[in-house]
Parts: C-alpha cells; sequence; structure tokens
C-alpha cells in the first residue's frame, strides 16, 4: 500500500467549519500518528470512490468531531506535494457552517488528532508566519491556504460576522 501511495497522488479534503460561538473562527486539531504529525489541521481526510467532495466533507466531520454540518461549499483547491514524505496531494477545501448553534466538536479519533481548538484567520496567517518558531505550526495544505488567502476563503469567514 505504501508504494502504491507513492505513485499516485491523493485527493484530500480539508474543511472550514465555522465556530458558531465566536464568529470569524474555524475549528482545527494537532495531527497525530500520521504525515504531518504534530501540525495544526482542519478536520478533513480522504475522497472515496464514487463520493462527492460535499458528502466527503459531511462524512469526515461528523466522524471526527461529531459535528453535523450544513451549507457545505467549495471554496479552494491546492496542490500539495510533500517531497520528504514521499506524497503528494490535491487538497479540495470545503466551508461549512455548524447545524447548531451551541456546537462544540468532540475528539472521536484521539488515536489521529489532540483535540479541537477555535482559530481566526488572523491567528492562523500569524502561526504560518512564525513557523519554525513557535511549537505550533500548520499541515502543508493548510499553510498554503493561509499564505494563499483566496477571496472565496476570506468571503465565507466574514459571512454574517458583522450582523
Amino acid at each position: 500500500m505504501m508504494e502504491n501511495q507513492k505513485k499516485h497522488v491523493r485527493v484530500g479534503i480539508g474543511v472550514l467549519v465555522k465556530d458558531p460561538n465566536c464568529q470569524g473562527n474555524i475549528w482545527a486539531g494537532i495531527r497525530k500518528g500520521s504525515h504531518g504529525e504534530g501540525s495544526l489541521a482542519l478536520p478533513g481526510g480522504h475522497l472515496e470512490m464514487m463520493e462527492s467532495w460535499e458528502e466527503c466533507a459531511r462524512r469526515e466531520v461528523l466522524e471526527e468531531t461529531g459535528l453535523d454540518i450544513c451549507d457545505v461549499k467549495f471554496v479552494h483547491v491546492t496542490n500539495d506535494p510533500m517531497p520528504q514524505e514521499g506524497k503528494h496531494y490535491v487538497t479540495i477545501f470545503m466551508a461549512a457552517n455548524c447545524t447548531s448553534e451551541t456546537a462544540i466538536p468532540q475528539n472521536l479519533e484521539p488515536h489521529k488528532c489532540r483535540g479541537w481548538s477555535s482559530f481566526s484567520w488572523s491567528d492562523l496567517k500569524r502561526i504560518s508566519a512564525n513557523h519554525p518558531a513557535d511549537d505550533l505550526y500548520l499541515f502543508g495544505p493548510l499553510k498554503t491556504l493561509v499564505d494563499l488567502s483566496p477571496q472565496s476563503v476570506l468571503d465565507f469567514l466574514e459571512k454574517d460576522k458583522n450582523n
């Protein structure tokens, strides 16, 4: 299986899930037991055969955090070669809201994540800019997204923020 992974580009899904308790913030957690261990990442995972991007986003967020999400939409895609790990991903970033206004994520995969915290985009920009000085650093695809700061992501984070 490892040999096969090194020969094929994989498709990953990262989901920007708004924290309904802190407007403009999204949930992220520190990875464990996989490539990018120790880095801050969004909920997400691999796209399965015949699965839509929206279905994958809903499934991964529910499996990892227990959160039900709605208004799931595509916001960006990145090309993420990881030569040091012998991997190459295309990461599809989706954005979503929680169905509950009091939602708090649970750590349902403690072998894969240290837990979930709420971060503003400025927090993520600061973390990205300070690496490697800080102990906290962003998972490669998330770092690429944060450094690019596409307008579609900024628009999603700003929507409903001033209401």
